[in-house]
């Protein structure tokens, strides 16, 4: 009987241990960086605990803001859009070491405009 109790405690912690952490809560909070390409500035979003994403971008070549909106997933992909409603793209990665990077691209105003972006969870 001892031995069948070892056997299952062992399993059960084997299953219980695994190593399958991956959480929305890593990326919860407020990001910051900037963005360049065919236009530059800086942005910010917010990650909720649902993993939606809200925020906007601000051209320093323009002086206009656009809104940002999506969706984090539990491992850190965004997939977004820029304007309401949508004219482009905002997609990327967050990184449990607190980093992000990714692409997105406007279609207004005419021309359309794209680029990179990479930033940072600010501290709390």
């Amino acid at each position: 009987m001892k031995k069948l109790f070892l056997l299952l405690f062992t399993a059960f912690l084997f299953v219980g241990c695994s190593s399958d952490d991956d959480t929305i809560y890593d990326f919860i909070g407020t990001w910051s960086g900037t963005y360049d390409g065919s236009d530059k500035g800086d942005f910010n979003f917010v990650v909720a605990s649902d993993g939606k994403l809200t925020g906007t971008m601000h051209s320093t070549v323009k002086n206009e803001n656009y809104v940002i909106s999506g969706k984090v997933t539990n491992a850190g992909d965004i997939t977004g859009v820029v304007g309401s409603p949508s004219d482009g793209d905002f997609h990327g990665a967050l990184t449990r070491d607190k980093k992000g990077s990714g692409g997105w691209t406007n279609s207004v105003p005419t021309p359309s405009r794209s680029g990179t972006w990479s930033g940072e969870k600010n501290k709390q």
